[in-house]
């Protein structure tokens, strides 16, 4: 619990007070409606999601983990295939491909973008993989197919999407954005001489709405967004039990749905989240002017491609702890995002990698902080928050 004059990490408490009528009324629709599973309030935000992302479809589904793991199963990756992510990321990633029934493999970061580093993609799947009798390509590791990447736009900044896909269309695979924390991100291709939204350029993308997100509900939820009808239809039919007309199934699926008041409600907000996004890449120009010149703090690196839409405003401090302790003790909330690495997590002993496998990601998450970030920060609360970070600085690093 935060003191008044304490500065959040995440405050989630303003924006629905600011909405609180547009949010009580989609609660008074479906009671009034009994509209609760399926019907028009997900339709209308499913079209509304689309619309935003610049996609053709938009299926909704209970959870960014789902969104994920349905995206996978409907994009044709098969039991045992090797699906290529990052190590830096939260778990539901990884998760999400075992749940589907492939297998993950670790691709090292980029030491500025923190997200997928294309040498490292490339130098896997020209170092690390060889080809079977059939041609297919094969992890060394593993011993088993590679067909699929999975880039995660980590911390609202999108991964280097071209360069991914050139190589994914040199070697057949398929991609599949992990864009949980980048609703409104955006790419420049140079390929197509365009801004890209996130969720428009693999065959299927996944979006995460837990409460803390750009775009949160007020509960758990998520969406794939994708251009292929056919994945659509087939993402419809596994988030519910595995049909496409009541009583009549396909296959097995799962109870995957988003009920329709989370739907309601995340219509609302999708009306505010480019004002939102917008205020967010305003705070975090004022964070990069308030810290410009320390050498001892690194900001975020935003490449001229890139249009983030900072989830997240994450620095790097040699005293990454000592700088998070000075902070909380000047009533400051911060986040770690992620302070293990997936591949050191007891959750994947028996993959047996070592700390040296993936050096970069390895590094960096004993060095990063997450500062506060919301649109509803203020210039005087940053003000206070570089203030710790410089004192710090000042007082512990610089006298060592």
């Amino acid at each position: 619990m935060y003191a008044s004059n304490d500065i959040p990490f995440l405050d989630l408490v303003t924006p629905h007070v600011e909405l609180e009528e547009e949010l009580t009324a989609v609660f008074r629709r479906a009671l009034f409606t009994a509209g609760f599973v399926g019907g028009p309030m997900v339709e209308e935000f499913e079209q509304a999601f689309a619309a935003f992302c610049d996609t053709s479809h938009s299926v909704a589904v209970n959870s960014g983990t789902d969104a994920l793991r349905f995206a996978i199963m409907a994009c044709g990756i098969e039991s045992g295939d090797v699906v290529l992510t990052v190590p830096n990321t939260f778990i539901a990633t990884t998760e999400a491909i075992s749940q589907a029934g492939a297998v993950p493999e670790f691709i090292d970061i980029d030491e500025n973008t923190y997200n997928m580093s294309v040498e490292r993609l490339q130098e896997f799947l020209e170092q690390g993989c060889t080809r079977n009798t059939s041609g297919r390509l094969v992890s060394k590791r593993h011993q088993r197919p590679v067909t699929a990447i999975v880039p995660v736009h980590l911390y609202g900044q999108m991964a280097d999407m071209d360069s991914i896909l050139r190589l994914a269309n040199q070697y057949g695979l398929t991609v599949i954005e992990d864009a949980c924390q980048a609703h409104g991100a955006e790419y420049f291709s140079g390929k197509l001489n365009r801004w890209m939204k996130a969720g428009t350029m693999g065959q299927a993308a996944a979006f995460s709405f837990y409460p803390g997100k750009n775009l949160g509900a007020c509960g758990e939820g998520g969406a794939v967004t994708t251009n292929d009808a056919s994945v659509a239809a087939k993402i419809r039919m596994i988030r519910e039990h595995g049909q496409a007309k009541k009583y009549y199934h396909d296959m097995e699926g799962y109870n995957g749905r988003l009920d329709s008041v989370q739907c309601g409600l995340l219509q609302v907000k999708l009306g505010h989240l480019a004002q939102w996004n917008a205020r967010r890449r305003d705070r975090a120009a004022e964070y990069d002017r308030l810290l410009a010149g320390n050498e001892a703090i690194t900001c975020p690196y935003e490449p001229s491609w890139s249009r983030a839409v900072y989830h997240l405003y994450v620095v790097r401090s040699a005293d990454r702890d000592g700088l998070a302790k000075h902070l909380k003790a000047a009533g400051i909330g911060t986040g770690i995002h992620y302070p293990v690495p997936l591949h050191l997590q007891k959750a994947y002993k028996g993959m047996n990698y070592r700390e040296t496998d993936f050096p970069v990601a390895t590094r960096l998450a004993g060095e990063i902080l997450s500062l506060p970030m919301f649109p509803q920060l203020s210039s005087e609360q940053q003000t206070r928050v570089t203030d710790g970070i410089l004192g710090f600085v000042q007082d512990v690093l610089i006298s060592q």
